[in-house]
């Protein structure tokens, strides 16, 4: 038969108590820290913005396409020019993972040719001052204006030339065109909506392309990273030119 005395007993109970005391604190700090992870996550979640790119055509990018004089001569012998309006916008957006911001283009011109209420053959072109860049944010209008991003004081200009205007149905199109940006040329396809009343015409186009693709690198930063997929919106009226 074991017998204690009441000092061991008392230390006994006591290395229990410390024990229980130990468990019950490393549980807690177990516990706390999965909260912790799971709040975080959540967070991070919470903050994440959709991407607008997804809700949008992807353009089809291809090598430029060359265009021969004698394909504009044809098509401004055969159609109507048409000029673009005041009212005409040319917008962007793009993204990171925190949020997203909206832009666009003060200056632009431009003219295409119709026949029969169609556009036709290839001689459609927008001209774009860089310069006029905006955006939602002041501070970031200048960055866009940098080498970061469009770099505009090396590249003053983009410019779309139509190459194909393939028509799907009575007000649709699927619209191919050598796009130059930031100094790089590509040859883009996507669908557009084109209308016509008694004094205009309307071309409507929402798609996304790959801004690495056109040499635009600069990645944000870490923590926010911008994404490389950017919208381009086309809101364009045009009437016959005077």
């Amino acid at each position: 038969m074991l017998l204690y005395s009441v000092s061991e007993l008392q230390g006994q109970v006591f290395l229990d108590l410390v024990s229980n005391h130990t468990s019950v604190v490393v549980s807690e700090t177990i516990v706390m820290k999965t909260n912790f992870l799971i709040l975080s996550l959540g967070a991070l979640m919470f903050v994440s913005c959709d991407n607008p790119a997804d809700g949008t055509d992807t353009a089809k990018v291809s090598d430029p396409i060359e265009k021969t004089a004698s394909d504009s001569a044809d098509d401004a012998a055969d159609g109507v020019k048409y000029v673009f309006l005041p009212e005409s916008e040319i917008n962007f957006i793009g993204s990171k993972v925190t949020g997203s911001h909206t832009g666009g283009f003060k200056a632009f011109d431009g003219y295409f040719h119709v026949k029969d209420g169609v556009p036709v053959g290839n001689d459609h072109v927008i001209a774009i001052d860089m310069n006029s860049t905006w955006a939602d944010d002041e501070k970031l209008t200048e960055h866009l204006k940098s080498p970061d991003f469009f770099d505009v004081k090396k590249f003053p200009t983009a410019r779309f030339e139509v190459t194909e205007v393939k028509k799907e149905s009575e007000t649709m199109a699927t619209i191919s065109g050598n796009l130059t940006l930031h100094g790089v040329t590509k040859n883009i396809s996507f669908p557009a909506t084109i209308t016509e009343s008694e004094e205009s015409m309307k071309f409507d186009a929402k798609f996304n392309i790959n801004r690495k693709e056109f040499g635009i690198v600069y990645p944000g930063k870490p923590d926010d990273l911008i994404r490389n997929e950017v919208v381009i919106e086309f809101k364009l009226e045009a009437k016959p030119e005077a």
